[in-house]
Protein backbone atom coordinates (compact mmCIF):
# COMPACT_ATOMS: atom_id res chain seq x y z
CA UNK A 1 0.00 0.00 0.00
CA UNK A 2 2.70 2.34 -0.89
CA UNK A 3 1.26 5.84 -2.68
CA UNK A 4 4.47 7.34 -3.63
CA UNK A 5 6.95 10.15 -3.47
CA UNK A 6 4.63 12.90 -4.81
CA UNK A 7 2.10 11.64 -1.96
CA UNK A 8 4.53 11.97 0.61
CA UNK A 9 5.40 15.51 -0.53
CA UNK A 10 2.37 16.82 0.07
CA UNK A 11 1.36 14.97 3.00
CA UNK A 12 4.18 16.69 5.04
CA UNK A 13 3.09 20.25 3.60
CA UNK A 14 -0.31 19.41 4.47
CA UNK A 15 1.44 18.67 7.73
CA UNK A 16 3.37 21.59 8.47
CA UNK A 17 0.45 23.92 7.72
CA UNK A 18 -1.93 21.83 9.80
CA UNK A 19 1.01 22.07 12.42
CA UNK A 20 1.23 26.50 11.95
CA UNK A 21 -2.58 26.63 12.37
CA UNK A 22 -2.37 24.61 15.35
CA UNK A 23 0.33 26.62 17.18
CA UNK A 24 -1.48 29.84 16.11
CA UNK A 25 -4.92 28.59 17.63
CA UNK A 26 -5.40 30.00 21.38
CA UNK A 27 -7.29 26.78 22.97
CA UNK A 28 -8.99 25.77 25.56
CA UNK A 29 -8.08 22.91 28.00
CA UNK A 30 -10.21 20.54 28.93
CA UNK A 31 -11.08 20.14 32.57
CA UNK A 32 -7.96 18.03 33.17
CA UNK A 33 -7.18 16.82 36.80
CA UNK A 34 -4.21 18.85 38.20
CA UNK A 35 -2.14 17.85 41.32
CA UNK A 36 -2.35 19.85 44.47
CA UNK A 37 0.46 21.49 45.68
CA UNK A 38 1.13 21.28 49.03
CA UNK A 39 4.17 23.50 50.76
CA UNK A 40 4.55 22.63 54.25
CA UNK A 41 6.58 25.08 56.40
CA UNK A 42 7.62 23.04 60.05
CA UNK A 43 8.02 25.83 63.01
CA UNK A 44 8.57 25.02 66.66
CA UNK A 45 5.04 24.98 67.98
CA UNK A 46 3.09 25.03 64.30
CA UNK A 47 2.76 23.08 60.95
CA UNK A 48 1.86 25.91 57.97
CA UNK A 49 0.35 24.55 55.08
CA UNK A 50 0.33 26.46 51.70
CA UNK A 51 -1.98 24.68 48.72
CA UNK A 52 -2.41 25.19 45.15
CA UNK A 53 -5.69 23.56 45.31
CA UNK A 54 -8.46 23.14 42.32
CA UNK A 55 -10.92 23.25 44.78
CA UNK A 56 -14.08 23.01 43.42
CA UNK A 57 -13.61 18.99 43.18
CA UNK A 58 -13.17 18.49 46.34
CA UNK A 59 -16.03 21.06 47.59
CA UNK A 60 -18.37 18.98 44.67
CA UNK A 61 -17.32 15.43 46.07
CA UNK A 62 -15.29 14.43 42.96
CA UNK A 63 -13.65 11.36 43.56
CA UNK A 64 -10.26 11.92 41.19
CA UNK A 65 -8.89 8.59 42.41
CA UNK A 66 -9.25 7.22 38.45
CA UNK A 67 -10.01 10.15 37.09
CA UNK A 68 -7.82 12.38 34.20
CA UNK A 69 -10.64 14.93 33.53
CA UNK A 70 -13.16 16.29 36.13
CA UNK A 71 -16.06 15.87 33.01
CA UNK A 72 -16.13 12.19 33.26
CA UNK A 73 -17.42 12.47 37.36
CA UNK A 74 -20.45 11.61 37.62
CA UNK A 75 -21.41 15.24 39.88
CA UNK A 76 -19.64 17.09 37.04
CA UNK A 77 -22.15 19.38 36.81
CA UNK A 78 -21.85 20.93 40.43
CA UNK A 79 -17.96 21.12 39.95
CA UNK A 80 -19.03 23.35 36.60
CA UNK A 81 -21.14 25.20 38.88
CA UNK A 82 -19.11 26.31 41.20
CA UNK A 83 -16.37 27.47 38.79
CA UNK A 84 -18.53 30.15 37.20
CA UNK A 85 -18.98 31.25 41.07
CA UNK A 86 -17.66 34.59 42.01
CA UNK A 87 -14.29 34.92 44.23
CA UNK A 88 -16.48 35.63 47.81
CA UNK A 89 -18.91 33.18 46.46
CA UNK A 90 -16.36 29.95 46.02
CA UNK A 91 -14.66 31.27 49.03
CA UNK A 92 -17.69 30.70 50.85
CA UNK A 93 -18.64 27.42 49.92
CA UNK A 94 -15.03 26.39 50.39
CA UNK A 95 -15.68 27.21 54.31
CA UNK A 96 -18.50 25.60 54.03
CA UNK A 97 -17.01 22.74 52.93
CA UNK A 98 -13.99 22.59 54.90
CA UNK A 99 -14.87 20.60 57.74
CA UNK A 100 -15.21 17.49 55.51
CA UNK A 101 -12.84 18.51 53.50
CA UNK A 102 -10.30 18.65 56.95
CA UNK A 103 -11.61 14.78 57.31
CA UNK A 104 -9.88 13.39 54.35
CA UNK A 105 -6.54 15.41 55.47
CA UNK A 106 -3.78 13.58 57.91
CA UNK A 107 -1.06 15.41 58.89
CA UNK A 108 0.15 13.25 61.84
CA UNK A 109 3.72 13.08 64.44
CA UNK A 110 3.43 10.45 66.94
CA UNK A 111 0.82 8.80 65.81
CA UNK A 112 -1.33 11.84 67.03
CA UNK A 113 -3.55 13.62 63.97
CA UNK A 114 -3.45 16.97 64.15
CA UNK A 115 -6.48 19.40 63.63
CA UNK A 116 -6.73 21.67 60.82
CA UNK A 117 -7.42 24.89 60.83
CA UNK A 118 -8.77 27.13 57.35
CA UNK A 119 -6.67 30.23 57.92
CA UNK A 120 -7.35 31.80 55.16
CA UNK A 121 -8.38 31.54 51.33
CA UNK A 122 -7.62 33.11 48.40
CA UNK A 123 -9.75 32.27 45.02
CA UNK A 124 -8.71 33.94 41.53
CA UNK A 125 -11.41 35.77 39.43
CA UNK A 126 -13.31 33.77 37.44
CA UNK A 127 -11.22 33.73 33.79
CA UNK A 128 -12.00 30.78 31.43
CA UNK A 129 -14.61 28.37 32.96
CA UNK A 130 -12.77 25.99 30.54
CA UNK A 131 -9.86 25.98 32.06
CA UNK A 132 -9.22 24.48 36.18
CA UNK A 133 -8.96 27.23 38.42
CA UNK A 134 -6.14 26.93 41.09
CA UNK A 135 -7.16 28.46 44.62
CA UNK A 136 -4.68 29.11 47.38
CA UNK A 137 -5.47 28.10 50.75
CA UNK A 138 -3.51 28.95 53.73
CA UNK A 139 -4.06 25.88 56.68
CA UNK A 140 -2.28 25.97 60.38
CA UNK A 141 -2.11 22.84 62.41
CA UNK A 142 -0.48 22.89 66.20
CA UNK A 143 2.13 21.26 66.49
CA UNK A 144 3.25 19.51 69.91
CA UNK A 145 6.37 19.24 71.80
CA UNK A 146 8.82 16.92 70.76
CA UNK A 147 10.76 16.36 67.31
CA UNK A 148 8.89 13.71 65.60
CA UNK A 149 8.84 13.86 62.24
CA UNK A 150 4.98 14.98 60.34
CA UNK A 151 3.21 12.37 57.69
CA UNK A 152 1.19 13.71 55.63
CA UNK A 153 -1.87 11.53 53.46
CA UNK A 154 -5.46 12.23 52.42
CA UNK A 155 -7.91 10.44 50.66
CA UNK A 156 -7.51 8.47 47.82
CA UNK A 157 -10.76 10.94 46.44
CA UNK A 158 -8.67 14.30 46.52
CA UNK A 159 -6.42 13.22 43.59
CA UNK A 160 -2.86 13.56 43.36
CA UNK A 161 -0.43 15.54 45.44
CA UNK A 162 2.56 17.06 45.41
CA UNK A 163 4.28 17.75 48.92
CA UNK A 164 6.99 20.12 49.20
CA UNK A 165 8.80 21.18 52.78
CA UNK A 166 10.29 24.53 52.82
CA UNK A 167 11.97 26.66 54.81
CA UNK A 168 15.03 24.33 54.72
CA UNK A 169 17.72 24.11 52.52
CA UNK A 170 17.50 20.31 50.50
CA UNK A 171 13.73 20.23 52.19
CA UNK A 172 11.28 17.06 51.57
CA UNK A 173 9.74 17.07 48.65
CA UNK A 174 7.80 14.22 46.37
CA UNK A 175 4.57 13.55 44.27
CA UNK A 176 2.25 11.12 45.65
CA UNK A 177 -0.46 9.13 43.79
CA UNK A 178 -3.88 9.07 45.07
CA UNK A 179 -4.11 7.93 48.53
CA UNK A 180 -0.12 7.32 49.39
CA UNK A 181 1.65 8.80 52.23
CA UNK A 182 4.64 10.86 52.73
CA UNK A 183 7.86 9.86 54.00
CA UNK A 184 8.14 10.84 57.19
CA UNK A 185 9.26 14.62 57.55
CA UNK A 186 11.75 15.49 60.00
CA UNK A 187 11.09 18.96 61.74
CA UNK A 188 13.97 20.37 60.83
CA UNK A 189 16.79 20.29 58.75
CA UNK A 190 17.13 18.22 55.78
CA UNK A 191 15.25 15.55 54.67
CA UNK A 192 17.07 12.27 55.75
CA UNK A 193 15.87 10.71 51.77
CA UNK A 194 18.85 9.29 50.05
CA UNK A 195 19.74 10.06 46.49
CA UNK A 196 19.20 6.07 45.59
CA UNK A 197 15.56 6.92 47.61
CA UNK A 198 14.93 10.09 45.51
CA UNK A 199 16.15 8.01 42.31
CA UNK A 200 13.77 5.11 42.75
CA UNK A 201 10.75 7.28 43.83
CA UNK A 202 10.72 9.03 40.96
CA UNK A 203 10.77 6.01 38.09
CA UNK A 204 7.20 5.21 39.52
CA UNK A 205 6.27 8.90 38.46
CA UNK A 206 7.65 8.71 34.98
CA UNK A 207 6.32 5.36 34.74
CA UNK A 208 2.97 6.18 35.92
CA UNK A 209 2.80 8.71 33.53
CA UNK A 210 3.49 6.80 30.70
CA UNK A 211 1.13 3.59 31.85
CA UNK A 212 -2.01 4.42 32.98
CA UNK A 213 -1.71 8.23 32.50
CA UNK A 214 -0.57 8.74 29.22
CA UNK A 215 -2.53 7.08 26.51
CA UNK A 216 -1.49 10.26 24.22
CA UNK A 217 2.49 9.02 24.76
CA UNK A 218 1.21 5.05 24.93
CA UNK A 219 -0.49 5.63 21.16
CA UNK A 220 2.85 7.77 19.52
CA UNK A 221 5.08 4.55 20.86
CA UNK A 222 2.69 2.28 18.95
CA UNK A 223 2.91 4.04 15.96
CA UNK A 224 6.31 4.09 15.97
CA UNK A 225 6.16 0.04 16.07
CA UNK A 226 3.14 -0.40 13.75
CA UNK A 227 5.41 0.83 11.06
CA UNK A 228 7.38 -2.68 10.58
CA UNK A 229 8.00 -5.58 12.45
CA UNK A 230 11.50 -5.76 11.94
CA UNK A 231 13.68 -4.83 15.07
CA UNK A 232 16.39 -2.29 13.32
CA UNK A 233 13.60 0.38 12.40
CA UNK A 234 12.05 0.22 15.58
CA UNK A 235 15.50 0.73 17.16
CA UNK A 236 16.54 3.78 14.97
CA UNK A 237 12.85 5.14 15.97
CA UNK A 238 12.88 5.07 19.76
CA UNK A 239 16.43 5.76 20.24
CA UNK A 240 15.75 8.57 18.45
CA UNK A 241 12.45 9.61 20.40
CA UNK A 242 14.62 8.89 23.53
CA UNK A 243 17.84 11.00 22.61
CA UNK A 244 15.31 13.86 21.96
CA UNK A 245 13.01 13.77 24.74
CA UNK A 246 15.93 13.61 27.01
CA UNK A 247 17.80 16.40 26.15
CA UNK A 248 14.13 18.69 26.74
CA UNK A 249 12.75 17.35 29.30
CA UNK A 250 16.26 18.08 31.17
CA UNK A 251 15.74 21.75 29.58
CA UNK A 252 12.54 22.00 30.94
CA UNK A 253 13.35 20.92 34.13
CA UNK A 254 15.96 23.15 34.51
CA UNK A 255 13.39 25.94 33.39
CA UNK A 256 15.94 26.55 31.01
CA UNK A 257 13.51 26.03 27.98
CA UNK A 258 9.45 25.98 28.60
CA UNK A 259 6.20 26.03 26.29
CA UNK A 260 3.05 26.45 27.38
CA UNK A 261 1.02 23.64 27.17
CA UNK A 262 -1.81 24.62 25.27
CA UNK A 263 1.01 25.17 22.33
CA UNK A 264 2.73 21.34 23.70
CA UNK A 265 -0.13 19.50 24.03
CA UNK A 266 -1.75 20.03 20.66
CA UNK A 267 1.56 19.80 18.75
CA UNK A 268 1.64 16.58 20.49
CA UNK A 269 -1.64 15.22 19.66
CA UNK A 270 -0.52 16.18 16.23
CA UNK A 271 2.52 14.19 16.51
CA UNK A 272 0.68 10.88 16.95
CA UNK A 273 -1.70 11.89 13.86
CA UNK A 274 1.54 11.90 11.44
CA UNK A 275 3.32 8.90 12.64
CA UNK A 276 -0.07 7.12 12.11
CA UNK A 277 -0.83 8.35 8.91
CA UNK A 278 2.45 7.61 7.38
CA UNK A 279 2.46 3.97 8.83
CA UNK A 280 -0.15 4.00 5.84
CA UNK A 281 1.86 4.98 2.87
CA UNK A 282 4.94 3.35 4.00
CA UNK A 283 5.91 0.06 4.64
CA UNK A 284 9.38 0.17 5.69
CA UNK A 285 11.26 2.90 7.21
CA UNK A 286 12.29 5.78 5.22
CA UNK A 287 15.40 8.21 5.68
CA UNK A 288 13.89 10.81 7.01
CA UNK A 289 11.24 8.89 9.92
CA UNK A 290 14.16 9.00 12.19
CA UNK A 291 14.55 12.86 11.86
CA UNK A 292 10.81 13.83 12.52
CA UNK A 293 10.59 10.99 15.39
CA UNK A 294 13.48 12.93 16.79
CA UNK A 295 11.68 16.25 16.11
CA UNK A 296 8.37 14.69 17.92
CA UNK A 297 10.63 13.58 20.44
CA UNK A 298 11.41 17.48 21.38
CA UNK A 299 7.90 17.92 21.71
CA UNK A 300 7.38 15.16 23.94
CA UNK A 301 10.22 16.00 26.17
CA UNK A 302 8.37 19.22 26.91
CA UNK A 303 5.39 17.45 27.53
CA UNK A 304 7.21 14.99 30.52
CA UNK A 305 9.10 18.15 31.39
CA UNK A 306 5.35 20.09 32.55
CA UNK A 307 4.83 17.32 34.62
CA UNK A 308 8.09 17.77 36.68
CA UNK A 309 7.84 21.36 36.63
CA UNK A 310 4.16 20.84 38.08
CA UNK A 311 5.48 17.93 40.73
CA UNK A 312 8.51 20.05 41.68
CA UNK A 313 11.62 18.75 42.20
CA UNK A 314 13.01 20.85 44.77
CA UNK A 315 16.74 21.34 45.29
CA UNK A 316 17.73 18.11 47.24
CA UNK A 317 18.27 15.23 44.67
CA UNK A 318 17.52 17.66 41.98
CA UNK A 319 19.03 14.92 39.56
CA UNK A 320 18.77 11.87 40.81
CA UNK A 321 15.04 12.80 40.91
CA UNK A 322 15.17 14.16 36.84
CA UNK A 323 16.97 10.83 35.72
CA UNK A 324 14.97 8.66 37.94
CA UNK A 325 11.90 10.41 36.25
CA UNK A 326 12.95 9.58 32.78
CA UNK A 327 14.01 6.05 33.70
CA UNK A 328 10.49 5.26 34.65
CA UNK A 329 9.49 6.89 31.35
CA UNK A 330 11.99 4.31 29.29
CA UNK A 331 10.59 1.82 31.14
CA UNK A 332 6.89 2.57 30.60
CA UNK A 333 7.78 2.82 26.99
CA UNK A 334 9.37 -0.42 26.63
CA UNK A 335 6.72 -2.23 28.47
CA UNK A 336 4.01 -0.90 25.78
CA UNK A 337 6.09 -1.60 23.03
CA UNK A 338 7.19 -5.57 24.60
CA UNK A 339 3.32 -5.89 25.19
CA UNK A 340 2.62 -4.95 21.69
CA UNK A 341 5.37 -7.37 20.09
CA UNK A 342 4.23 -10.57 22.53
CA UNK A 343 0.31 -9.94 21.79
CA UNK A 344 1.11 -8.88 17.90
CA UNK A 345 4.24 -9.38 16.34
CA UNK A 346 5.45 -12.32 17.69
CA UNK A 347 2.79 -14.50 16.19
CA UNK A 348 1.19 -12.42 13.39
CA UNK A 349 4.45 -10.69 12.03
CA UNK A 350 5.82 -13.62 9.86
CA UNK A 351 2.64 -13.28 7.50
CA UNK A 352 2.17 -11.24 4.20
CA UNK A 353 -0.89 -9.76 5.59
CA UNK A 354 0.07 -8.69 9.00
CA UNK A 355 0.09 -4.35 7.91
CA UNK A 356 -3.17 -4.95 6.24
CA UNK A 357 -4.74 -6.66 8.70
CA UNK A 358 -3.66 -5.35 11.93
CA UNK A 359 -1.06 -2.44 11.71
CA UNK A 360 -3.01 -0.67 8.81
CA UNK A 361 -6.32 -0.27 10.80
CA UNK A 362 -4.98 0.02 14.49
CA UNK A 363 -2.98 2.82 12.76
CA UNK A 364 -6.00 4.80 11.55
CA UNK A 365 -7.42 4.05 14.94
CA UNK A 366 -4.46 5.89 16.70
CA UNK A 367 -4.73 8.83 13.76
CA UNK A 368 -8.24 9.28 14.36
CA UNK A 369 -8.00 9.39 18.49
CA UNK A 370 -4.95 11.78 17.92
CA UNK A 371 -6.65 14.10 15.19
CA UNK A 372 -9.26 14.10 17.80
CA UNK A 373 -7.22 15.35 20.50
CA UNK A 374 -5.71 18.14 18.13
CA UNK A 375 -9.13 19.66 17.94
CA UNK A 376 -9.97 19.30 21.60
CA UNK A 377 -7.12 20.36 22.68
CA UNK A 378 -6.76 23.92 20.48
CA UNK A 379 -10.72 24.35 21.74
CA UNK A 380 -11.90 24.03 17.69
CA UNK A 381 -14.61 21.58 19.10
CA UNK A 382 -15.98 20.16 22.99
CA UNK A 383 -15.83 16.75 24.53
CA UNK A 384 -19.71 16.51 24.33
CA UNK A 385 -22.49 16.10 21.10
CA UNK A 386 -21.38 14.68 18.02
CA UNK A 387 -17.74 14.36 19.55
CA UNK A 388 -18.80 12.51 22.93
CA UNK A 389 -17.89 8.86 21.77
CA UNK A 390 -14.49 9.91 21.59
CA UNK A 391 -14.37 11.48 24.65
CA UNK A 392 -16.31 8.62 26.41
CA UNK A 393 -13.39 6.25 24.53
CA UNK A 394 -10.39 8.47 25.64
CA UNK A 395 -11.70 9.49 29.45
CA UNK A 396 -13.16 6.24 30.46
CA UNK A 397 -16.77 6.65 29.80
CA UNK A 398 -17.88 3.55 28.77
CA UNK A 399 -19.14 0.36 30.57
CA UNK A 400 -15.42 -1.99 30.24
CA UNK A 401 -17.45 -5.09 30.26
CA UNK A 402 -19.97 -4.54 28.02
CA UNK A 403 -17.19 -3.27 25.38
CA UNK A 404 -15.46 -6.05 26.01
CA UNK A 405 -18.33 -8.69 25.57
CA UNK A 406 -19.74 -6.43 22.35
CA UNK A 407 -16.32 -6.33 20.66
CA UNK A 408 -16.16 -10.22 21.39
CA UNK A 409 -19.03 -11.10 20.02
CA UNK A 410 -18.34 -8.85 16.66
CA UNK A 411 -14.93 -10.60 16.38
CA UNK A 412 -16.32 -14.29 17.06
CA UNK A 413 -19.27 -13.83 14.10
CA UNK A 414 -16.93 -12.13 11.41
CA UNK A 415 -14.02 -14.43 12.13
CA UNK A 416 -16.41 -17.62 12.29
CA UNK A 417 -18.76 -16.06 9.07
CA UNK A 418 -15.30 -15.64 7.22
CA UNK A 419 -12.91 -18.65 8.08
CA UNK A 420 -16.22 -20.64 7.17
CA UNK A 421 -17.52 -18.88 4.03
CA UNK A 422 -15.29 -16.60 2.57
CA UNK A 423 -11.81 -17.92 0.15
CA UNK A 424 -11.10 -14.54 -1.47
CA UNK A 425 -8.03 -12.65 0.20
CA UNK A 426 -9.40 -9.18 -0.18
CA UNK A 427 -12.41 -10.26 1.94
CA UNK A 428 -10.37 -11.87 4.42
CA UNK A 429 -8.69 -8.60 4.34
CA UNK A 430 -11.39 -6.61 5.18
CA UNK A 431 -12.43 -8.82 8.31
CA UNK A 432 -9.31 -8.63 9.24
CA UNK A 433 -9.58 -5.09 9.83
CA UNK A 434 -12.72 -4.41 11.18
CA UNK A 435 -11.69 -6.93 13.65
CA UNK A 436 -8.13 -5.53 14.34
CA UNK A 437 -10.30 -1.87 14.50
CA UNK A 438 -12.83 -3.07 16.77
CA UNK A 439 -10.72 -4.91 19.29
CA UNK A 440 -8.14 -1.56 19.29
CA UNK A 441 -11.08 0.73 20.40
CA UNK A 442 -12.18 -1.97 22.94
CA UNK A 443 -8.93 -1.83 24.47
CA UNK A 444 -8.73 1.43 25.02
CA UNK A 445 -12.01 2.09 26.12
CA UNK A 446 -11.23 -0.65 28.62
CA UNK A 447 -7.67 0.69 29.41
CA UNK A 448 -9.19 4.32 30.54
CA UNK A 449 -11.90 2.96 32.28
CA UNK A 450 -9.06 1.02 34.32
CA UNK A 451 -10.15 -1.91 33.28
CA UNK A 452 -6.66 -3.71 32.60
CA UNK A 453 -7.49 -6.91 32.83
CA UNK A 454 -9.87 -6.80 30.37
CA UNK A 455 -7.36 -4.70 28.17
CA UNK A 456 -5.04 -7.74 28.56
CA UNK A 457 -7.91 -10.09 28.28
CA UNK A 458 -8.90 -8.59 24.46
Amino acid sequence: MCLGQPFLFHLKVLFVLWVSSVAAVTPARAHEVQPTVMDILITEDTVEITAEWMIEAAVAGLNLAELSDTSDAENDAEYDRLRQLSQSELESAIRGAWPGIADKIDVVTSETRLPLELDSVDVPEVGNVELARLSTLRIIAALPEGDSPIVVRWAPDLGPLVVRQSGVENGYAAYLAPGMSSDPIPREGASDQTAFEAFTSYIRVGFDHIVPQGLDHILFVLGLFFLSVHLRPLLWQVTAFTLAHTVTLALGALDIVRLPAEIVEPLIAASIVYVGVENLVLRRMAPWRPVVVFGFGLLHGLGFAAVLQDFGLGADHFIPKLIGFNVGVEIGQLAVIAAAWIALAAFFGRFGWYHRRIGAPVSVGIALIAAFWVLERTGAIGTDGTWSLFSALTEGGFMPFTVTLAATLVVAVVTVAVMSLVTADGLRDISGMLTSFVIFGAMVATFTSGAWTLSLLL
